[in-house]
């Protein structure tokens, strides 16, 4: 199976799609950085879901509606199928290619610095993006999830977000 080729992220698709398979999630990553205030690129979209089997099987739906694929070389050989919840559930996290580009599905127990998943979910705010309610991780979550991912974008973020605080 080839890999999709990289393209512009259209977040709003795949949003579209998680709304229309009903699935629940928390929006993490540089799409959480803009929600918050601090315009910056990003080529993907990151995302948390619930973690419960119904919901998995929800996402896994909505992964196959926009054909999505583990991205890298050779991805295809460790036979992971991402429509599967039984696999979702089995895997940590997830670089995927989709027919709108890039998307990052993370375990929540398996993401540095990620609190509970219900206190997440529970903290998170709710914004509309294209007509879709999407729950996007509170300032303070995507700080402590930043800080723990300490890479030299986050650590900027962090700089970026705290800086009128």
């Amino acid at each position: 199976m080839a890999e999709i080729p990289e393209r512009p992220i259209d977040a709003e698709a795949i949003l579209r799609a998680f709304a229309r398979h009903s699935v629940d999630f928390v929006v993490i990553g540089g799409f959480a950085v803009q929600t918050h205030g601090h315009l910056r690129t990003t080529k993907d979209l990151d995302i948390i879901p619930t973690p419960s089997t119904e919901n998995l099987t929800r996402l896994g739906r909505a992964l196959g509606e926009i054909e999505a694929q583990l991205r890298g070389v050779d991805a295809h050989l460790l036979g992971i199928d991402v429509t599967d919840a039984r696999d979702l559930a089995a895997g940590a996290n997830f670089t995927l290619t989709t027919r709108h580009g890039w998307l990052d599905v993370f375990a929540h127990d398996e993401t540095p610095g990620a609190p509970p998943y219900e206190d997440l979910r529970a903290r998170a705010l709710e914004v509309e993006v294209a007509g879709v309610a999407v729950a996007v991780a509170s300032l303070d979550d995507l700080i402590r999830l930043k800080r723990a991912a300490g890479r030299e974008i986050d650590l900027r973020d962090i700089a970026a977000l705290t800086a009128e605080l």
